[in-house]
Protein backbone atom coordinates (compact mmCIF):
# COMPACT_ATOMS: atom_id res chain seq x y z
CA UNK A 1 0.00 0.00 0.00
CA UNK A 2 1.26 3.84 -0.89
CA UNK A 3 0.51 6.68 1.18
CA UNK A 4 0.35 10.16 -0.39
CA UNK A 5 3.35 12.54 0.70
CA UNK A 6 2.89 14.71 3.60
CA UNK A 7 2.60 18.22 2.49
CA UNK A 8 5.19 20.73 3.95
CA UNK A 9 3.61 23.09 6.68
CA UNK A 10 2.22 26.54 5.28
CA UNK A 11 3.59 29.68 6.84
CA UNK A 12 0.63 31.05 7.71
CA UNK A 13 1.36 31.31 11.36
CA UNK A 14 4.16 33.18 10.16
CA UNK A 15 2.09 36.23 8.67
CA UNK A 16 0.14 36.05 11.71
CA UNK A 17 2.93 36.17 14.01
CA UNK A 18 4.46 39.05 11.91
CA UNK A 19 1.11 41.11 12.04
CA UNK A 20 1.37 40.60 15.83
CA UNK A 21 4.78 42.57 16.08
CA UNK A 22 4.21 45.86 13.75
CA UNK A 23 2.87 48.70 16.11
CA UNK A 24 -0.59 49.10 15.35
CA UNK A 25 -1.72 51.80 17.25
CA UNK A 26 -2.79 55.63 15.65
CA UNK A 27 0.50 57.23 16.69
CA UNK A 28 2.51 54.27 14.95
CA UNK A 29 4.53 56.17 11.75
CA UNK A 30 4.49 54.12 8.46
CA UNK A 31 8.15 54.25 8.65
CA UNK A 32 8.04 52.72 12.94
CA UNK A 33 5.52 49.79 11.54
CA UNK A 34 8.12 49.09 8.33
CA UNK A 35 11.13 49.01 11.16
CA UNK A 36 9.03 46.60 12.71
CA UNK A 37 8.17 44.73 9.80
CA UNK A 38 12.08 44.47 8.78
CA UNK A 39 13.22 43.23 12.28
CA UNK A 40 10.88 40.65 12.23
CA UNK A 41 11.82 39.49 8.78
CA UNK A 42 15.40 39.70 8.72
CA UNK A 43 15.57 35.52 8.83
CA UNK A 44 12.78 34.82 6.81
CA UNK A 45 13.97 33.89 2.86
CA UNK A 46 12.62 35.66 -0.16
CA UNK A 47 13.34 35.62 -3.67
CA UNK A 48 15.84 38.31 -4.77
CA UNK A 49 13.53 39.70 -7.04
CA UNK A 50 11.10 40.82 -4.78
CA UNK A 51 14.06 43.09 -2.81
CA UNK A 52 15.43 44.03 -6.49
CA UNK A 53 11.65 45.59 -7.40
CA UNK A 54 11.61 47.25 -3.53
CA UNK A 55 14.50 49.23 -4.00
CA UNK A 56 13.10 50.52 -7.25
CA UNK A 57 9.68 51.55 -5.47
CA UNK A 58 11.54 53.11 -2.65
CA UNK A 59 14.41 54.83 -4.72
CA UNK A 60 11.54 56.64 -6.38
CA UNK A 61 10.47 57.39 -2.60
CA UNK A 62 13.48 58.63 -1.89
CA UNK A 63 13.30 61.56 -4.93
CA UNK A 64 9.83 62.11 -5.05
CA UNK A 65 8.96 62.82 -1.03
CA UNK A 66 9.48 66.08 0.69
CA UNK A 67 9.36 64.34 3.62
CA UNK A 68 12.81 64.58 5.21
CA UNK A 69 11.75 61.86 7.68
CA UNK A 70 10.31 59.58 4.97
CA UNK A 71 13.54 60.16 2.74
CA UNK A 72 15.40 59.16 5.42
CA UNK A 73 13.22 56.06 5.71
CA UNK A 74 12.92 55.06 2.94
CA UNK A 75 17.23 55.35 1.90
CA UNK A 76 17.85 53.14 4.82
CA UNK A 77 15.68 50.52 3.76
CA UNK A 78 17.23 50.87 0.15
CA UNK A 79 20.62 50.49 1.40
CA UNK A 80 19.29 47.22 3.90
CA UNK A 81 17.74 45.71 0.98
CA UNK A 82 20.89 46.35 -1.43
CA UNK A 83 22.76 44.75 1.54
CA UNK A 84 20.54 41.53 1.70
CA UNK A 85 20.99 41.26 -2.23
CA UNK A 86 24.42 41.37 -2.29
CA UNK A 87 24.50 38.65 0.54
CA UNK A 88 22.46 36.73 -1.83
CA UNK A 89 24.35 36.81 -5.42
Amino acid sequence: MTTAAAQPPRDRALGRGISTLIPQAATATPAEQAAAVLTAMQSVPVRVGVLQAAVVLLEERVRATGDEAERAAAATTVAMLRSAIGQAG
